[in-house]
């Protein structure tokens, strides 16, 4: 028997976030069609955020526009007179074409309202990416900074490295951020990496079947984690202890009932096991030892705020002035577009498996965390911005890339393919997106329960 265990808190704050951060990036991606069609006097008759066949959860019509949220949280369109889109309302296409309309303006116009919502995505993204770093500066951990060495899942003790290895280059290249390893492992695709091993360094090969090892199993565990000290930064409300001795602030949790739990990983492992129960927990402080007893929540919490490794280890941080902002944040902008091209190259010549790296919704809005981040939701806006602008830009049917090359292949030939031709293309295209995104989603809810 199976079953599945859900943290509704977590999946609550996961949702909201996802919800936020999707309803940005679509209704400026609509935008993005919307000003330029209304700038060359075009009717735009619907503007919706999520789709909504049947009916829509809300609704409001301002002059030649119909504004809503529909139901099916997938996107969202706008609906340009004179142009098949997500709504196949062909109804118009059987009249001679009107003025107000996307078909009767040059092609140059209806190529800047195609690519209208990929230059808004590519616009946001830098503009985030440069207000991360103006806001948040950059702070990264050299590998070689990781005194404490790496927890090693089974992929990575497969390559023959060892708990408490410290990481400290790929293909004797020095690694300057340790969390950018497994990216690295996957893109660049190293033949090495070189660890410390107490006092001896080692070079360990790396097969070529790593990155698509690494992309079906870092869907539920790491390839290496950190390794750091339990060590109390505060004590919360609900913290229960017995009697006697508290926990204080600076302690270090050595045991829990004689178990190790020297570091992080260890101790999430062993008060999971011991929920809704009575500890005892040896903890060093100062210079001493002390005991205390402790009660385990249902939930398997003790009430502990415990320290970061980003206030345990030695990090390099670097701030920005808003100029200087620019082109780090620019540059950061295609660099992630650049690795999200290679993954998908990767996908296309065979090493890796597109089954183990697709995700729908349920992936996506997995990502963020359990707890309201403003850095990490805003670092993954901008990555979901520039990757919305790269799959929009296809040249697929149904995409803003496929009416785009229509159009271009008009403005080449001077030949524009026929409305009816436009209207086959366009069910293909959704057919071909839908069932894609229906078979993402089967994966997402195989993985949940298997």
């Amino acid at each position: 028997m199976y079953t599945l265990a859900i943290d509704f808190a977590s999946v609550a704050v996961k949702t909201a976030q996802f919800i936020l951060s999707f309803s940005i990036l679509v209704v400026l991606h609509e935008l993005g069609h919307f000003i330029p069609a209304r700038l060359f006097k075009t009717r735009v008759e619907k503007f919706y955020l999520f789709f909504n066949p049947g009916f829509s959860l809300w609704k409001k019509k301002i002059g030649e526009t119909e504004y809503g949220i529909g139901w099916i949280p997938f996107g969202g369109y706008v609906k340009i007179a004179g142009m098949i889109d997500e709504s196949m309302d062909t109804n118009q296409l059987n009249k001679a074409p009107e003025s107000w309309e996307l078909r009767s303006k040059p092609a140059y116009q209806r190529l800047i309202v195609m690519l209208g919502g990929v230059i808004v995505n590519v616009l946001l993204a830098i503009v985030i990416f440069i207000g991360i770093v103006w806001y948040w500066g950059e702070e990264y951990l050299p590998a070689k900074n990781v005194t404490y060495g790496v927890h090693t899942s089974e992929l990575a003790k497969s390559i023959g490295m060892k708990e408490g290895d410290i990481v400290v280059s790929l293909d004797n290249k020095e690694l300057d951020n340790f969390d950018v390893l497994e990216s690295k492992l996957v893109l660049e695709n190293p033949t090495s990496i070189q660890v410390k091993r107490g006092d001896s360094m080692l070079s360990l090969a790396i097969p070529s079947t790593l990155s698509s090892s690494l992309a079906k199993f870092k869907k539920t565990v790491p390839f290496v984690t950190l390794r750091f000290p339990v060590i109390i930064d505060s004590v919360g409300s609900t913290a229960t202890t017995l009697e006697g001795t508290q926990f204080q602030k600076g302690d270090t949790l050595l045991k829990i009932n004689n178990q190790s739990v020297q570091y992080r990983y260890e101790f999430e492992d062993i008060k999971k096991k011991l929920a809704d129960s009575t500890i005892t927990v040896l903890a060093k402080r100062g210079n001493d030892t002390v005991t205390i007893k402790a009660k385990v929540s249902g939930a398997g919490q003790l009430g502990l705020f415990l320290k970061l490794p980003s206030s345990i280890f030695k990090t390099i941080q670097k701030d920005y002035t808003l100029w200087s902002a620019i082109p780090v944040g620019t540059k950061r902008c295609f660099s992630t577009l650049d690795n999200y091209v290679q993954g998908i190259k990767q996908i296309f010549t065979g090493k890796v498996n597109p089954n183990d790296s697709l995700g729908s919704l349920i992936s996506i809005g997995n990502t963020f965390s359990a707890q309201w981040d403003w850095y990490k939701f805003w670092s993954l806006t901008a990555i979901f911005s520039i990757i919305l602008a790269f799959m929009n830009v296809l040249p697929i049917p149904a995409l803003d890339g496929g009416h785009a090359l229509f159009i271009l292949f008009e403005m080449i030939t001077g030949r524009k393919p026929s409305d009816k031709f436009m209207e086959y293309a366009q069910v293909v295209g959704m057919v071909l997106m839908f069932g894609l995104m229906f078979y993402a989603l089967g994966l997402d809810v195989w993985r949940l329960f298997k």
